[in-house]
């Protein structure tokens, strides 16, 4: 595979262990009040990392004032509350489904319309590929939460418009390191009323610490790095579809780690989440003209 499919590969890889590091972090964390602490802790650090990266903080905020910079800030704010919120309520693994599940063909769409994409035969089975996979990880029986799963919908719009904006950003000239300061940094701001009416108390332990601390810095910062080299050579829609690996690796920790049950149809789900990524993955690692039309 090349680089950049590995490296969105990657950042995915660390989005994926999100939800174990909230799960083995102290007792009185709330999903909204971690969301807005990743975003405030990662959003900044990547601001300071940016001379590392050959940028300055400035190149960064200057985007704050262009339409598409402004748009995936928003989106990256609106992502975490509504993914959040939505898993509070249809659940973790039907809420992460449609949230990431749905992320993919939101992002084609967008990039269709926005950056004139044209999508792939190959991404559309890849996906299809995922999706039913992702199905398969998280059925249930239980009742569904019709307004926890539009939240989740509107998590998966959320994330795929901060995708396209980026994108956006990077095909007129943006550096990747910048854009992603940019929508980390100003998403976490827009989240700032909704961190002080959290309770925080939870960051005043070791354990508190340790958890904002690699939520903000791995997870985000060092993923998001990441995922904007991949994103600046790579289409939004495989992109996006290649991401799909975070709940297969989210599903893996959480049955090694906290003793989750992964019954025959789990186990088939993940085999065809692992094959729409390879498929993608071999697929986005070809030049443009030996692509499919």
């Amino acid at each position: 595979m090349s680089p950049p499919v590995l490296q969105v590969l990657l950042a995915a890889v660390l989005f994926g262990t999100t939800g174990t590091a909230q799960a083995l972090g102290p007792d009185s964390t709330t999903p909204l009040g971690v969301g807005a602490v990743r975003l405030a802790v990662g959003g900044l650090a990547l601001l300071l990392v940016l001379p590392l990266l050959g940028a300055r903080p400035a190149d960064a905020v200057r985007l704050w004032r262009t339409g598409p910079g402004l748009a995936a800030g928003a989106c990256t704010a609106l992502y975490q509350l509504s993914f959040f919120a939505g898993v509070e309520r249809a659940g973790v693994a039907l809420g992460t489904l449609v949230a990431i599940g749905s992320g993919p063909v939101f992002a084609g769409l967008l990039g269709a319309v926005l950056l004139r994409e044209r999508p792939e035969r190959t991404w559309v089975f890849a996906t299809a590929l995922c999706v039913g996979g992702l199905a398969l990880l998280s059925g249930t029986g239980d009742a569904v939460d019709l307004l926890g799963v539009l939240l989740a919908l509107l998590a998966g719009l959320g994330y795929a418009g901060y995708t396209v904006a980026a994108k956006r950003l990077m095909t007129g000239g943006a550096a990747s390191a910048p854009v992603m300061a940019s929508a980390f940094s100003l998403g976490g701001l827009l989240l700032l009323p909704v961190l002080a009416t959290q309770p925080l108390d939870w960051l005043a332990s070791p354990d508190g610490v340790a958890l904002a601390g690699y939520l903000g810095l791995v997870t985000t910062t060092a993923a998001y790095v990441l995922f904007g080299r991949g994103l600046a050579v790579l289409p939004a829609g495989p992109v996006t579809t290649l991401v799909l690996a975070e709940p297969l690796v989210a599903t893996a920790l959480g049955v090694g780690l906290l003793d989750e049950r992964l019954g025959a149809a789990g186990v088939v789900g993940a085999g065809l989440v692992l094959a729409g990524l390879v498929l993608q993955g071999v697929a986005s690692g070809r030049s443009p003209a030996q692509r499919e039309d």
